[in-house]
């Protein structure tokens, strides 16, 4: 797959996460460019959610991050299990980058939640033709 400066994707991450950093290293390892944003200072809003969602094909629910302090202070595990809404769920994770699942990478017609490297190859390695500029 070639790059070039007009193959670029949008990582968001949080620079502290190990995750994060694991991923950002793997992105840079294989020459993928990309444009970074910091998932606190820059939160994605409920209607970039609600896209990147559709895009993915994951359940919303996944777009929490469920190890995270902020997720167990505010319950909202049980909120989940007691039927919030998909729109109430990306309101909530637009109020806290802390919420969210990380790191993220959007493509045009992709989206990538969590760090699964053998996913990460697929997408981003095999179906080259597939990464281009969000």
């Amino acid at each position: 797959m070639s790059t070039s400066s007009e193959t670029s994707l949008l990582f968001v991450e949080y620079p502290k996460c190990s995750t994060c950093k694991k991923a950002k290293k793997w992105l840079d390892e294989h020459g993928l460019s990309y444009i970074d944003r910091h998932i606190v200072e820059d939160n994605p809003s409920a209607a970039e959610l609600l896209e990147w969602h559709e895009l993915s094909g994951l359940e919303f629910k996944r777009f929490f991050n469920t190890s995270g302090k902020l997720y167990r202070e505010l319950e909202v595990k049980a909120k989940l299990d007691a039927g919030m809404t998909q729109e109430e769920a990306f309101e909530l994770l637009a109020t806290n980058g802390m919420l969210v699942k990380r790191p993220i990478v959007v493509g045009r017609d992709f989206v990538l939640v969590g760090f699964k490297e053998a996913e990460w190859e697929d997408k981003l390695l095999l179906e080259g033709s597939e990464v281009t500029a969000v």
